[in-house]
C-alpha cells in the first residue's frame, strides 16, 4: 500500500485485542530494569500489573531470530511506536524515533531518548548524539523500552530510555562463530565465547567485522567491534569489567533529489560522505547483597570517542552567481599561476556547454577574490575528540511500610566530559560524477576572499568542559494487594564551559560561555489489578535537557549562522522541559496471549528550534520555541499458538506545534519571499505538523517452527506519510518551476522474510532478506535548492533571469529524501562449538 490506511481486518484484530505496545518476550510476569543515576541494575522480577507504564523488552534470541543488522534495524522492525529516518544513507548510522522524539547520530539534531549500555550513558557529551554503531549487537543480552519522561534515566529523556544489559559468561556459556555473505558484497563474521568456573569467575568475549559496498554508488563502510567481560560472583557479591571498542568507517551519502533518484534509484547527490568513529569504553560496575532486604549497587567509566567526517557538498552560495564565464582579471590570473587549457573566449560559456564549472572557481582563488561565491563545491571536514568519565551508586531497601510492602531505591551519579570540536570548510569545484575537488582555499577568512563583502569564515574550534552531578530516590508501595504506587523523582546541576579556540574573551563572534542549569523532575505512578487476567496503570512524568553545545553556540540573532552547524556568538538558552502523561489496560486472554491498549500525551516546553534570523538571507539561529505535543494511542497483540508466534502493534501518533513561530524556508513555495525562488520565511502556527513523524505505524510480524531443523518468519512494518523538513507549516505546494516535490513523503510498507535451518546440532544456516517485494520508499525528506539538471549531467547556476534591481537571481528548489534499500538477500552459517 503506498499510504498507510488501517484494514478492515486489521481493526477487528484491535477492537477484539486492544493492544498496546508490548513487549517482544511472552511472559506475563517480565524482569524490570530499574535506571536510577546512570547504573540500570536488575530489579526483581515483577508483575507487569505492577508496572506503572508500557515497557518494552527482548533478549539476545529475539534479536538473533530477527536477523536485524543492529540494535536500531531491530527496534525498526519490532517495537511499537518506533521508526527511523535513513537521513545519513547507511544502515548503521539511523535516526531512530519513539514516540516523536530522536536518537539521532547526527550532530545538531534534537535529542530526545536517553541509551544506556550496561549503565553508561551512550548519549555524547557533543550534541547528544548516540552513535548505534558502538553497540555491538552481539553482545547484547537484553534490552529494555522505557516510554514517557521517567525522570529516573537522567537528562536528555524527553521522549523515552533504552537500557541495554550485555551478555556474560553466566548468562551466554559457549562458543559461537557465524559468517555472513550475500547482497552488495557484504561479508562479515563474528565469535562470541563465554565461560565461568567453579571459583565464582565469569568472562565473556565478542567480536564483529563487517564489509559491504553498499547498496548505493560510492557507499561502503567497514565496522570492526570488539567487547569483554571479566566478572566474579561469590555468593551476596557480583563485580564485573567490561571493555568495548569500535574502529568504524562509514559511508553515508544522504538523500537524493528525487528527480535525480528517479533516473537511477542507487545514485547519490555528491560525494564523498564519510564518517569515521573509533571509540572505547572501560566500566566497573557491581552490586552486593547486604541482607535479604538490602541490595547496594555502583558503577564507574571512562570512555573516549574520536570521530573525524568529510563532506562533498554543493555551495549553495553559487547557485545564484555567474560561475561559468571567466572575466578578464579571471583569464590573467589563470595565465600568470601557469594554467592552460582553461577557456579563452571573451564570452558565450554556459552551463550547457560547460556543464562541470571550474576555472572561475580556481581564478577567484588565485585572485583571493570571491571563490566563495563562485566555486561550486565545498569539502566540509569536523574532528571531534571527547572523553568523559563518571560514576554511580543507589541503595535498594525491601521492607514493610505500615503493614504493606514497600521498596525504595536512593542513590546520586557524577558525569563529566572534555570535547574539542574543530570545523573547517574546503573551497572546490563539483565534477562530472558529482565528486568534489577542493582547492587552495578555506573559509578561514583569509583564502577564501569575501562572500557579500564579508571575510568566508565558517571555522569552528572549540573546547568544552560540562559536567553533572545528580540525586535520585524511588519508592514503590503496594498500597493493597491491587494497588501500586511508586513515587520518584531526581534532582539535576549541569555546568558547561565553552572556550573558543578561535575567537576567546567573549562578545560578538566568540563561543566562549559558562552555563549552570539545575532542575528536580517528579513522577508518579499508578497500577491497579483489576483481576489477574486485567489490569490498568496511569503515570505523570517529567524530565529535561540541556542546550547542547552546537546550540549554544549558534543561538544570537545578532550573529546568526548560515548553517546549524556554523556557529556563531551566542545568550544562553533555556533547558526544554517534558512533562508526560500515560494510561493504559493491559491483561492476558490465555497464559501465551497478552494484550494491551494505552494513550499518552507528552508536552514540551522551550523546545530548540533553527529559526529565521531577522534581515538576513537565509541565516537563522537556535532558539527556545513555545511549545510541542506529541501525543497517540498505542495498541499492540503478542500470542504464542503451538508452533506459531506472532505480535501486531499498531500506533496512531500525532506530532504537532503549539506555539506560533518564523523559520526560514526559501525552498517552500508559501515562503514570503519577495519573487518566487528567492529567500524566504515561513510562519508556523499551532496545530501543524512537525515533520518526519508518520500518523500511523503498524508492525506485524510471525514465526512458526516447522520442525526442531526449520523455522520461518515474515514481517511487515508500515507507516504513514511524514512531512519534509522545510515544511514545516504544511502549506509547501509544487508549481514545477521553481517548487518541485510535494513536500510530503507517500505512506509505505515493506516485507520482510527470513528462515533458519539446523543441519546439525552444532551448526545453523540462515537466510534474510530484507524488502522481499523491492519497494522503493523513502523513510526521510527535506526541501533545498536543487544545483543539478534532471538527470545530474550539468551543474545549474542561475536557472532563470535576475528580477528586482540590483538583481537577485532565483533558485530551483526540491524535495531531497531518503531512499531505502531494495531487496537485499543474505545467507549465513551459524556453528557452536560444544
Amino acid at each position: 500500500m503506498n499510504r498507510l490506511r488501517p484494514t478492515c481486518a486489521a481493526l477487528a484484530v484491535f477492537a477484539l485485542c486492544a493492544v498496546r505496545q508490548a513487549s517482544a518476550q511472552d511472559a506475563v510476569v517480565t524482569p524490570v530494569i530499574t535506571i536510577v543515576g546512570t547504573m540500570p541494575i536488575p530489579s526483581i522480577s515483577q508483575p507487569l500489573s505492577e508496572i506503572p507504564s508500557a515497557v518494552q523488552t527482548a533478549n539476545s534470541k529475539d534479536l538473533a531470530d530477527s536477523q536485524a543488522l543492529d540494535l536500531s534495524s531491530f527496534m525498526n522492525q519490532r517495537l511499537g511506536g518506533v521508526y527511523v529516518n535513513e537521513v545519513q544513507g547507511n544502515p548503521h548510522q539511523m535516526d531512530v524515533n519513539y514516540r516523536g522524539f530522536t536518537a539521532s547520530p547526527l550532530l545538531g539534531t534534537p535529542q530526545g531518548l536517553s541509551v544506556y549500555m550496561d549503565g553508561v550513558r551512550m548519549n555524547q557529551p557533543f550534541g547528544d548524539v548516540v552513535s548505534w554503531d558502538l553497540i555491538p549487537r552481539s553482545g547484547i543480552h537484553n534490552m529494555t523500552l522505557m516510554p514517557g519522561s521517567n525522570p529516573l534515566f537522567g537528562l536528555n529523556t524527553l521522549g523515552g530510555a533504552l537500557a541495554v544489559q550485555t551478555k556474560s559468561g553466566l548468562t551466554s556459556p559457549g562458543t559461537t562463530v557465524q559468517t555472513t555473505a550475500g547482497s552488495n558484497q557484504r561479508r562479515s563474521a563474528e565469535f562470541e565465547h563465554g565461560g565461568r568456573n567453579d571459583k565464582g569467575l565469569h568472562w565473556f568475549a565478542t567480536g564483529n567485522v563487517f564489509n559491504e559496498e553498499g547498496w548505493r554508488d560510492a557507499s561502503p563502510s567497514r565496522v570492526r567491534q570488539t567487547f569483554g567481560k571479566l566478572g566474579w560472583k561469590d555468593g551476596a557479591t557480583d563485580v564485573a569489567l567490561t571493555l568495548s571498542h569500535a574502529n568504524n568507517a562509514l559511508t553515508g551519502n544522504g538523500m537524493q533529489e528525487e528527480r535525480m533518484l528517479a533516473n537511477d534509484y542507487r545514485s547519490v547527490y555528491t560525494k564523498p560522505d564519510e564518517t569515521n568513529n573509533r571509540s572505547t569504553l572501560l566500566n566497573l560496575a557491581g552490586k552486593h547483597v547486604i541482607d535479604d532486604n538490602t541490595l547496594f549497587a555502583g558503577n564507574a567509566y571512562y570512555r573516549s570517542i574520536r570521530t573525524s567526517t568529510l563532506n562533498g557538498d554543493v555551495n549553495e552560495g553559487s547557485l545564484d552567481q555567474s560561475v561559468y564565464q571567466l572575466s578578464g582579471p579571471d583569464r590573467t590570473a589563470l595565465n600568470d599561476a601557469g594554467y592552460t587549457g582553461y577557456p579563452t573566449a571573451a564570452s558565450g560559456l554556459n552551463k550547457t556547454n560547460t556543464p562541470f564549472p571550474m576555472w572561475r572557481c580556481i581564478a577567484q582563488a588565485l585572485q583571493n577574490d570571491e571563490p566563495g561565491e563562485k566555486c561550486t563545491g565545498l569539502l566540509n571536514r569536523t574532528h571531534t575528540d571527547q572523553s568523559n568519565y563518571g560514576f554511580s551508586g543507589q541503595l535498594t531497601l525491601l521492607d514493610q511500610w505500615f503493614g504493606h510492602r514497600n521498596q525504595f531505591t536512593g542513590g546520586m551519579g557524577y558525569d563529566t566530559s572534555r570535547t574539542q570540536f574543530e570545523q573547517i570548510s574546503q573551497l572546490g569545484y563539483i565534477n562530472p560524477d558529482r565528486s568534489v575537488t577542493g582547492i587552495h582555499a578555506f573559509a578561514d577568512g583569509v583564502t577564501g576572499g569575501n562572500v557579500d563583502g564579508v571575510p568566508f569564515d565558517n571555522r569552528v574550534n572549540l573546547k568544552g568542559r560540562a559536567s553533572t552531578w545528580s540525586l535520585f530516590a524511588s519508592d514503590t508501595i503496594s498500597i493493597h494487594e491491587r494497588w501500586h504506587l511508586t513515587l520518584s523523582g531526581r534532582y539535576n546541576r549541569t555546568h558547561v564551559i565553552n572556550q573558543d579556540q578561535i575567537t576567546p574573551g567573549g562578545g560578538a563572534g566568540s563561543l566562549d560561555g559558562d552555563y549552570v542549569y539545575q532542575r528536580f523532575n517528579p513522577a508518579v505512578g499508578l497500577a491497579f489489578a483489576i483481576n489477574p487476567a486485567l489490569s490498568t496503570y496511569m503515570g505523570y512524568s517529567e524530565s529535561s535537557r540541556t542546550p547542547t553545545s552546537i546550540e549554544l553556540g549558534c543561538a544570537d540573532p545578532v550573529n546568526p549562522c548560515k548553517l546549524p552547524n556554523s556557529m556563531a556568538g551566542d545568550p544562553p538558552l533555556k533547558q526544554v522541559v517534558t512533562k508526560s502523561w500515560e494510561a493504559g489496560l493491559r491483561g492476558a486472554l490465555s497464559a501465551d496471549t497478552q494484550w494491551s491498549a494505552g494513550v499518552f500525551r507528552a508536552q514540551s516546553r522551550d523546545d530548540v528550534l533553527f529559526v529565521a534570523a531577522p534581515d538576513t538571507n537565509s541565516f537563522g539561529y537556535f532558539k527556545n520555541f513555545g511549545q510541542t505535543l506529541r501525543q497517540g494511542v498505542e495498541l499492540g497483540l503478542n500470542s504464542k499458538q503451538g508452533r506459531l508466534k506472532y505480535g501486531v502493534h499498531y500506533t496512531w501518533l500525532q506530532a504537532t506545534y503549539l506555539s506560533a513561530e518564523t523559520l526560514g524556508g526559501s525552498a517552500n513555495s508559501s515562503s514570503d519571499a519577495s519573487s518566487p525562488g528567492l529567500d524566504g520565511s515561513i510562519g508556523i502556527k499551532p496545530g501543524d505538523t512537525i515533520p518526519l513523524t508518520p500518523k500511523q505505524i503498524l508492525k506485524l510480524h510471525a514465526d512458526y517452527q516447522w520442525s526442531e531443523a526449520w523455522r520461518t518468519s515474515l514481517g511487515m512494518t508500515a507507516f504513514g506519510s511524514m512531512y519534509a523538513r522545510g515544511n514545516e507549516n504544511n502549506q509547501h505546494q509544487a508549481n514545477g518551476v521553481n517548487y518541485l516535490g510535494s513536500g510530503k513523503t507517500a505512506g509505505y510498507n515493506v516485507i520482510n522474510f527470513n528462515a533458519s535451518y539446523k543441519s546439525s546440532q552444532e551448526t545453523t544456516w540462515l537466510l534474510n532478506i530484507m524488502n522481499l517485494f523491492s519497494r522503493q520508499f523513502a523513510s526521510s525528506a527535506q526541501l533545498g535548492p536543487t544545483a543539478f539538471n534532471a538527470n545530474g549531467t550539468q551543474v545549474v547556476a542561475r536557472p532563470y533571469a535576475g528580477v528586482g534591481n540590483p538583481a537577485q537571481y532565483p533558485l530551483q528548489n526540491s524535495m531531497f529524501v531518503a531512499p531505502g534499500a531494495p531487496r537485499s538477500i543474505w545467507l549465513s552459517m551459524r556453528h557452536t562449538f560444544n
